[in-house]
């Protein structure tokens, strides 16, 4: 099976006060359709900006990014638009990644309206993900201060599959929830993927999390990948003395 998204040798180097420091050093990976694949590691191991440069809201300072054999790196302009309607990305803060002056609704349908949809068809597609998302008609017409954080996780995830993605990252998306509302957005995200052919990277701290829902794990530490494979091999069999170490201390 050819990955759906394959990153090669990825490195992203930071420099401040004339010190340079690596926050990714050669990061290669593939991930395949219909995948969920974990990432997971210490807070500055290098996971979340591993999510910004392959979404290019940060730029990398070598490396590929190959989605479905296209080098996102190196696309630009209208291709890099069309490009990145298949990989959409769901952020830590639900209600912080919404515009407060804008109903859920229109947020949702926003990137509809770019790609020339008329605001009626917008809205009508607004409101079946965000049914879709476990949600109520009146959500559309409310703001996001008015959602618990886990109404704003869900329509956050609604907007992610707007212009209909093949891959959805999550960064620590359900991190800032309780763990009831957590196993909710994971049986919602499960559901997701089976009903609309979504490929998952899955970032996370929480590896008990990790473990009840992702079908591969990468492991990072210092910018680097420490350890990969099958979940639960991983998890009960770990080679890398880090990998032992973050199973330790959750223990």
């Amino acid at each position: 099976m050819e990955p759906i998204l394959e990153v090669r040798d990825l490195t992203k180097i930071f420099s401040e006060q004339e010190q340079d420091f690596a926050a990714l050093r050669g990061v290669s990976f593939c991930l395949y359709p219909g995948e969920t694949l974990g990432i997971v590691g210490e807070s500055g191991s290098g996971k979340s900006t591993l999510a910004k440069v392959i979404c290019r809201l940060t730029e990398a300072s070598g490396g590929q990014v190959l989605l479905e054999g296209k080098d996102l790196l190196k696309t630009k302009g209208r291709e890099l638009r069309e490009a990145y309607q298949k990989l959409q990305m769901v952020f830590q803060s639900p209600a912080g990644s919404f515009d407060p002056r804008r109903t859920i609704g229109f947020s949702v349908g926003e990137g509809l309206l770019n790609q020339g949809f008329s605001r009626s068809q917008a809205q009508e597609r607004a409101a079946l993900l965000l049914k879709q998302c476990g949600l109520s008609p009146e959500i559309s017409r409310q703001y996001p201060h008015q959602l618990s954080g886990g109404q704003c996780q869900r329509a956050a995830i609604a907007r992610a599959l707007a212009l209909s993605p093949r891959i959805v990252i999550c960064d620590e998306a359900t991190s800032a929830l309780d763990v009831t509302v957590q196993k909710q957005i994971i049986e919602l995200l499960k559901e997701l993927k089976t009903s609309h052919s979504l490929s998952y990277l899955f970032i996370s701290h929480n590896l008990a999390l990790v473990q009840s829902f992702c079908d591969r794990i990468l492991v990072m530490h210092e910018g680097k990948i420490a350890e990969e494979g099958e979940t639960d091999q991983v998890i009960r069999f770990p080679r890398s003395e880090y990998t032992k170490y973050l199973i330790d201390s959750v223990l």
